[in-house]
């Protein structure tokens, strides 16, 4: 197999986003720490809450720069950008669910449920994404 800049380019793509992805599981596994002492009715550690909501706009662009970063390396690849439709699409979902999340976060206050119910479920559908996500990038490299 001759390496070309592209393929370069597209496994570089897959490492950036496979850290993304294991970076949105650290973020999801603060998440859970927080919403389980909410739950059993103690105040959440200040630090966990610190260190998900510091990261959480920097992963939340981290992960649409990859997809931006992806369309640019098939469109110089290939010529255009629907070249791959399912990983396409599964990117097109897991940026509208990172844009969702990121402004359902901005209305959660205080210990009222009603943004943080749907902040856990677009969190779970980001995860649940990035693992198809993953497994069709795979299937396209190998």
């Amino acid at each position: 197999m001759e390496v070309s800049d592209g393929n370069i380019l597209k496994y570089f793509h897959g490492l950036y986003n496979m850290s993304v992805l294991v970076l949105f599981f650290y973020q999801g596994w603060l998440g859970l720490k927080i919403r389980a002492e909410r739950m059993q009715g103690r105040p959440p550690t200040a630090k966990i809450i610190r260190r998900h909501r510091k990261r959480g706009p920097l992963l939340a662009l981290m992960g649409i720069a990859g997809f931006f970063a992806g369309l640019g390396i098939v469109y110089l690849d290939k010529g255009r950008v629907f070249e791959h439709p399912l990983h396409f699409l599964n990117g097109t979902a897991i940026v509208a669910s990172i844009a969702a999340t990121y402004f359902v976060s901005k209305k959660i206050r205080g210990r009222d449920p009603d943004w943080r119910n749907p902040h856990f479920a677009l969190g779970i559908l980001i995860l649940c994404l990035y693992l198809i996500q993953a497994y069709l990038g795979l299937d396209l490299l190998l």
